[in-house]
């Protein structure tokens, strides 16, 4: 029996442990490479959104992980199909409202259904996202969305959405399938990631990822500079081989949620990633739907007066703002070598960092005397910042990003050069798609084998891109490009229509399209 069919029989034995039917997952999946042969097209063809369903609006539920990585590009796009005039149904944990409620910008289109996450044995009473808990704790809070099952398939029986857009959870379309309701898998994560991380003509031996099978890209992948480093193979596959929600692997988790999915769904275009689209479109044989960049939106109040007043004091594209995001906690060694790195260019610079192992704050941890030496021109802080606002300062020229999805679309779309600093996951495919394939940006050395960090590269790279040399020319006009494509009049409507029309197609179908 050829490997892939192998494949095929252990994933549709998974979804038959999970509810979902091992007939009917068959039958869909010819029927899904029977239409994408037939009906595969340009996406760039410009076309008004035409349907025949007499402009009928649609309802699309959303019920993404419980990562702000996620809450909140879902959250994005929800905007956008609003202002288009469509109803979406929003799941989110109960007390993780308030923060996103005035980023709803569509309140009568836009309704949060509260979700009560239940309290599971490992999790500190309360918990309800990845920001609340470290890594280790994140499979227990998987285990917690898993069961809001009986919950969300209740209210899926009231509400009747058209369509339910989703990530982890992969037993929804076990639940919403039989009420009628298509399965979108609106994946967080870029193209260009998830075919690198596919298992798509690779040889497993037991479903089982080994760090050589990461050290280089799957058959059929795209040309590409995109190879991950030892120290990003071991973390990798630790984690695909884990334990995510009780009684599953992370790689079975995924597997199951792609392979049940109507259709698959990402927030990127072909402008940048048409090439890595076209490979996942062939791997998964199923539509793969566009929703376009899906920027944020501009920020509705003004950059808050303590930040504005600081940023202020100095000279126009000067100060470097660095960022992990809302989850990345550095051994202490290499957050102080951070900083150092940041001092160490003699620029003024803004650092949101969570406090390392070990530390209760960031000013614990910062290295003997550094306070005294960056004051008034450096600053490391541990709180949430306003990234799009702080991004959009005059006096801001640099940004120092993890790589995340999230951080990377605000920082193509900003005036802000790039410097990559990718640590888990994701992160390491997205920095070398920036600075190797669409060399916009420039990527920190570290150490190959144990991905240690050093305060001399980190100053090496910020100087790459802030100095005037040819090459930080180059990367700079590369950068400006690409965010003048990004930002192109119409280019967000005309996705945002593709996509969609292309929901009415699937429903439209009957089965799958």
């Amino acid at each position: 029996m050829p490997e892939r069919q192998k494949r095929s029989h252990t994933v549709h034995r998974l979804c038959l442990r999970h509810t979902i039917d091992n007939e009917l997952a068959e039958q869909r999946k010819r029927v899904f490479r029977l239409a994408i042969n037939n009906q595969r097209h340009t996406l760039l063809k410009s076309t008004k959104l035409e349907t025949k369903m007499d402009d009928k609006n649609l309802h699309v539920a959303m019920y993404p992980w419980f990562g702000m990585g996620h809450l909140t590009p879902y959250l994005c796009l929800a905007n956008k199909l609003a202002a288009a005039g469509h109803k979406v149904s929003y799941f989110i944990p109960t007390k993780t409202i308030p923060r996103f409620e005035h980023f709803n910008l569509h309140p009568d289109l836009i309704t949060f259904i509260p979700v009560t996450v239940p309290h599971v044995e490992g999790l500190p009473l309360g918990t309800e996202t990845t920001a609340n808990v470290p890594h280790p704790m994140h499979s227990h809070l998987m285990t917690a969305m898993d069961l809001t099952l009986p919950f969300i398939e209740a209210t899926l029986r009231k509400i009747k959405p058209h369509f339910v857009l989703y990530d982890f959870p992969h037993w929804l379309p076990s639940v919403a399938r039989p009420l009628g309701i298509k399965c979108i898998h609106y994946c967080v994560l870029r193209p260009a990631a998830v075919g690198y991380m596919s298992d798509y003509g690779r040889e497993l031996v037991n479903d089982k990822w080994t760090e050589e099978e990461f050290l280089k890209p799957p058959s059929g992948f795209p040309c590409s500079s995109i190879r991950l480093y030892p120290f990003e193979c071991r973390g990798m596959a630790a984690a695909f081989n884990s334990e995510y929600g009780k009684g599953m692997l992370l790689a079975q988790r995924l597997t199951i949620a792609f392979t049940a999915s109507d259709a698959i769904a990402f927030n990127t275009c072909v402008e940048m990633e048409g090439p890595y689209c076209d490979f996942l479109e062939k791997a998964f044989g199923k539509p793969l739907i566009l929703a376009g960049p899906v920027l944020p939106e501009p920020p509705t109040t003004a950059l808050e007066e303590g930040w504005a007043s600081w940023l202020e004091g100095f000279k126009p594209k000067t100060v470097i703002y660095c960022s992990l995001g809302s989850e990345i906690v550095l051994e202490k060694n290499q957050f102080q070598e951070l900083v150092l790195g940041l001092e160490l260019t003699g620029l003024p610079f803004l650092a949101a960092l969570k406090p390392p192992v070990g530390a209760m704050t960031v000013e614990e941890a910062l290295p003997q005397g550094f306070e005294e030496r960056n004051k008034g021109k450096g600053l490391v802080h541990g709180r949430w910042s306003p990234q799009v606002q702080i991004l959009g300062h005059p006096s801001v020229g640099c940004f120092a990003t993890h790589s995340g999805a999230g951080s990377m679309t605000e920082g193509m779309v900003s005036e802000c050069q790039l410097v990559l600093i990718p640590y888990v996951g994701d992160q390491g495919i997205n920095a070398r798609l920036m600075a190797r394939d669409l060399k916009i940006g420039v990527e920190v050395e570290r150490g190959e084998e144990d991905g240690t960090l050093t305060k001399e590269a980190v100053c090496k790279a910020i100087k790459a891109v802030m100095d005037d040399s040819k090459f930080a020319k180059e990367v700079r006009d590369n950068h400006s490009k690409l965010r003048a494509v990004l930002l192109r009049e119409g280019l967000e409507d005309f996705y945002i229509d593709d996509f969609v029309k292309k929901l009415y197609g699937l429903l439209e179908s009957g089965s799958e399209a």
